[in-house]
């Protein structure tokens, strides 16, 4: 008890110590989930509980570093109003001493259990993997009840991930592995009362259902039916870049299919990214009272370009995108902004621009803000969007292509989808980030970019002569 309480001590001074920091730096965002101090990564644990969104999340309060991972907390009644908790779990436990990994929560019996990956390294740096549980009674505190699913033969001790769901006679849970053979899986494991778990084996992964090679390790894997579709959320890791493709890292997709829960085996069609932006891994679902498929990832991405983030200088580093709403048609995923966003709005500012070919449009916005662009007729190309001075947005011969400047300002880099005509965006900003939907949803880029303070315009120009509806918001949280 006296480790406990000295290491949640250690996590408040942290916070404290930063707090002058981070109230200065302006790249903070204004309306998305951040680490008070230290660094964030996967968010963890996503339900609605008695009323309220939970959201935890990968949290190293002490450094900028990814180290030894706690997870941090946060709740809302509205999906906008954040209040952040006491973290839920600390690496305290001899099963968990060099982190508390990613996993998932569910509700069973009134009470809130979550499952996570206890992470453990010996003297000689090397690992050791347990998937343990927690249970509460008002999901605020919890009580650790230890291992429940240990590694399994045949696989390496990245196993990890859990995400557990109820299948109607027993819960199942799916992790991210990595078997023996250096090939990445999605795999399953089954239990009659969550606290005694037998492991099933894989249900999809690289080379399993004439997949092919397709990585050496599967994280964040998250199974679940919605509008007459089985949906695996996954991100794997080994992936070469093919053209505009897998440009990231890490990817973040989904195959859709047909999962049979009784064979424990997942018949799918061909992967494809959530995300085309560069800043967008391990995302978790949920499902609502109101039966909406929610979704949050992580606003950020494990490379070699972490540390020039200039939000160091700050000692944060980071963040959540905002909650969207999943839906599926004809095997694709759409993602929408949850409504509830729209509370933040403020006055409407409101053009119908009858722009001529290369003339140029200018505006000011908040740094957090909502932008909507619409169009009189579908366009098939020559649209371009610049926002302040840093990213760009290009619509040209079937080519949809968003760029920034690299972090440290070095160069420009961009990412880009095939898109066969545009409909309209709708864009949040929120000072140092950009999430734009486009289409409705269709496709969605993801980025953080770090422009300069004083510069809040975009410019819109467009080679056709068209009508364009063009809208924005400034956005508060009311703090």
């Amino acid at each position: 008890m006296v480790q406990y309480m000295n290491y949640r001590k250690s996590i408040d001074e942290a916070v404290y110590d930063n707090r002058n920091k981070v109230e200065n730096d302006r790249h903070r965002l204004r309306y998305h989930l951040m680490p008070p101090a230290g660094l964030l990564n996967d968010p963890n644990g996503l339900i609605h509980f008695k009323g309220a969104y939970h959201v935890f999340f990968q949290w190293n309060p002490f450094e900028t570093r990814h180290g030894s991972k706690s997870w941090g907390h946060y709740v809302s009644k509205n999906l906008t109003d954040w209040t952040l908790e006491e973290a839920a779990l600390v690496p305290d436990e001899w099963y968990d001493k060099d982190g508390c990994y990613s996993g998932s929560a569910v509700e069973h019996e009134g009470k809130m259990y979550l499952f996570y990956t206890g992470n453990v390294k010996n003297e000689q740096n090397e690992r050791s993997t347990y998937q343990c549980l927690a249970v509460s009674d008002d999901g605020m505190d919890f009580e650790k009840k230890g291992p429940v699913l240990k590694l399994p033969d045949g696989y390496t001790p990245h196993f990890r991930d859990p995400k557990v769901w109820d299948e109607g006679s027993r819960w199942l849970m799916i992790l991210g592995a990595r078997n023996v053979s250096g090939e990445g899986e999605a795999v399953l494991a089954q239990s009659y009362d969550m606290k005694n778990w037998e492991f099933l084996g894989p249900a999809a992964g690289s080379n399993i259902n004439g997949l092919g090679d397709f990585g050496y390790m599967w994280e964040c894997p998250d199974l679940f039916r919605l509008d007459g579709e089985d949906v695996l959320v996954v991100c794997p890791q080994g992936l070469e870049a093919e053209g505009d493709r897998y440009q990231n890292l890490y990817q973040a997709g989904y195959f859709t299919g047909s999962f049979d829960a009784e064979k424990g085996s997942f018949e799918h069609g061909a992967f494809d990214e959530l995300d085309r932006g560069f800043d967008f891994y391990a995302p978790q679902t949920m499902l609502d009272d109101s039966g909406r498929r929610i979704m949050i990832g992580w606003m950020g991405m494990t490379d070699d370009r972490e540390q020039s983030h200039p939000t160091i200088a700050s000692n944060w580093i980071h963040a959540l995108t905002l909650p969207r709403m999943l839906e599926v048609k004809a095997g694709k995923i759409l993602q929408k902004p949850v409504p509830e966003l729209e509370v933040l709005r403020g006055t409407k500012t409101a053009y119908e621009l009858n722009l001529q070919p290369s003339e140029i449009f200018t505006e000011t916005v908040s740094p957090a803000s909502e932008v909507v662009v619409n169009f009189d007729k579908t366009l098939k190309n020559g649209f371009e969007m610049e926002i302040r001075k840093d990213v760009r947005i290009v619509f040209e011969d079937g080519k949809f292509i968003v760029g920034r400047n690299t972090f440290d300002k070095a160069g420009r880099e961009q990412r880009t989808v095939e898109l066969d005509r545009l409909e309209g965006l709708q864009i949040y900003l929120d000072h140092s980030s950009v999430e734009i939907f486009v289409n409705a949803g269709e496709e969605v880029f993801t980025c953080r970019f770090f422009p300069d303070a004083n510069d809040n315009e975009i410019r819109l120009m467009h080679s056709n002569t068209h009508t364009v509806n063009f809208s924005h918001w400034p956005l508060d949280t009311g703090e």
